[in-house]
């Protein structure tokens, strides 16, 4: 199974023109950040620096998320709202500290801070994540949360319209394969539910808690939609990547209840699903020859059905 690399599957994308948002451009907005709440930076630890710059803190166990772009501050100030209604409702997620007023802005940044799991990352299993997600679905969420609905379409449109790195060629099958996708998702006849979902649920988002339980992380794409949504990573993860075993989908499909394999709209909202993870992996081409290897490889995947069980994980 893989863990940490199944990410960027959300059809986010990072500026790359953004030269500031760098390991050092980042550290005077982390000092500044945590010295408005009362938060200690020294030594703090880098995890990652994409669409988020995120650091582990080594005076407290608090995980600092500073966004690249400003616009995602009604969304993060939706993810903290969430993450408090989540805790008063005994729900297993990412914590924000109680005592915090976030998200706050240093230097044009969203920083939000988060309560840290455990010293290190370790992932938990397909089976929690299903557990989860089954406890989450049953949950009813309150109207002061705001969640929005969630577009496919629009999110989508808005991530291969911000795709400046790849060829006139590749960018208008994209978009045609998306428009093709968008009159068949219209037509779908969704069987679970219409609520809340994670939106972007998969094995790199459910952690292990220092104290063993497992944990969901990553609340910012909470929205109301058919609940298939958020069965679907796992689905193709397994069937068309292989980055899950037999025996982990079959676990997940008994713990959840429901085999989204045998829904007729299912290579429907599997082939909207990828083309958003391609165009994820579009954004990255100009960061490294691997990324634009990976874009190559998986455009030739989209054009002929052959190989994606050679997709590297992210």
């Amino acid at each position: 199974m893989v863990g940490h690399m199944i990410s960027g599957s959300d059809g986010g994308w990072e500026d790359g023109g953004d030269t500031g948002f760098t390991a050092g451009g980042t550290a005077p907005v982390l000092r500044d950040a945590c010295r408005s709440v009362g938060l200690d930076p020294a030594g703090a630890e880098l995890l990652r620096l994409g669409s988020n710059a995120v650091y582990r803190l080594v005076s407290e166990p608090v995980i600092v998320r500073i966004a690249r772009d400003r616009a995602v501050l009604p969304e993060m100030e939706r993810a903290v709202n969430v993450a408090r209604w989540l805790e008063q409702s005994h729900f297993p997620a990412a914590r924000v500290p109680q005592d915090t007023a976030q998200p706050v802005v240093v230097g044009g940044r969203v920083v939000t801070f988060w309560e840290s799991v455990q010293e290190r990352e370790e992932y938990a299993t397909v089976g929690e994540l299903a557990d989860l997600l089954k406890r989450l679905h049953w949950l009813e969420e309150p109207e002061s949360v705001g969640l929005p609905y969630f577009d496919p379409h629009a999110k989508l449109a808005s991530s291969l319209a911000g795709l400046d790195g790849i060829s006139d060629r590749d960018r208008e099958f994209l978009e045609g394969r998306a428009a093709e996708l968008a009159k068949e998702y219209d037509r779908l006849d969704f069987v679970l539910p219409f609520g809340m979902i994670h939106g972007d649920a998969n094995i790199g988002n459910v952690l292990r808690h220092r104290d063993g339980h497992a944990v969901l992380i990553d609340l910012d794409g909470l929205a109301l939609a058919p609940r298939e949504w958020d069965l679907i990573l796992t689905a193709i993860y397994y069937e068309r990547y292989g980055w899950h075993t037999r025996e982990e989908y079959a676990e997940f499909v008994h713990r959840y209840g429901f085999d989204l394999m045998n829904w007729p709209g299912y290579d429907t909202l599997a082939d909207l699903r990828e083309l958003m993870m391609v165009a994820w992996i579009g954004h990255q081409v100009t960061t490294s020859e691997r990324f634009a290897a990976e874009f190559q490889k998986r455009m030739h995947s989209l054009r002929t059905g052959e190989g994606r069980d050679t997709w590297g994980a992210f």
